[in-house]
């Protein structure tokens, strides 16, 4: 794990969008199209606004959430709605978005399609993730009623997920896919995260689900 420090959060926010900016763009000239997970929630909105002003080939770019609450679009609480709000926007708009949420009554209904849907994506050129004081990260919630398959090896791509602290039934993408992108940013704010990620360091996954993916990841974090 890679942890770097900066001195306020605007810096971090406009000194990432430009890593990832330039990451892509380096996947872009070996790769017919590169793969970008993200999370939801207003923490990573500032890097959203400077990336989606970025000069990439957007229409080889494929976007999509690491988690989504099971609720429409249009829903409050999508994570699908922020997103088009902050990201897909300006330049961003031209990128392919793959959507973690079909019209089903459950999640569990739609996961042979939100699989075939996210498997032409694998593995994924870049992957930002934020974690919760929890030391959740995506939908794999410490108490969740299948984290422990989730993170399996054998994990399909995509899971539904309930309980630990979530209100409403998710769908994740699970710990081989996290684990296996090419490049992982883990985002983090103030004093409580970075006290949850030292404890995170020394715990099972089972215990704290962000250790499962900070082996060859980099921390960005301000107070």
């Amino acid at each position: 794990m890679e942890f770097v420090e900066y001195a306020d959060r605007e810096m971090m926010m406009v000194t990432l969008a430009d890593r990832l900016s330039s990451e892509l763009k380096s996947y872009l000239l070996h790769q017919d199209h590169a793969s970008l997970a993200v999370p939801g929630g207003t923490t990573p909105g500032p890097i959203f606004d400077t990336l989606s002003g970025a000069a990439l080939d957007w229409s080889r770019i494929h976007v999509m959430l690491t988690d989504e609450r099971w609720v429409p679009e249009d829903h409050e609480r999508s994570n699908t709605r922020l997103l088009r709000q902050r990201l897909l926007t300006g330049r961003a708009e031209e990128a392919q978005y793959v959507p973690l949420y079909e019209p089903t009554e459950t999640p569990e209904d739609a996961m042979e399609t939100l699989a075939a849907r996210i498997g032409p994506e694998l593995p994924l050129s870049l992957l930002l993730l934020g974690m919760g004081d929890d030391m959740h990260t995506a939908s794999l919630f410490p108490g969740a009623d299948r984290l422990d398959d989730a993170l399996r090896s054998d994990a399909p791509p995509v899971m539904a997920m309930r309980g630990g602290g979530a209100p409403e039934p998710r769908v994740t993408l699970t710990g081989p896919v996290l684990r296996g992108a090419m490049s992982t940013h883990v985002l983090i704010t103030g004093p409580s995260k970075r006290e949850a990620l030292e404890r995170a360091r020394h715990l099972k996954p089972s215990e704290a689900p962000v250790a499962a993916i900070l082996g060859d990841a980099t921390v960005h974090w301000a107070e």
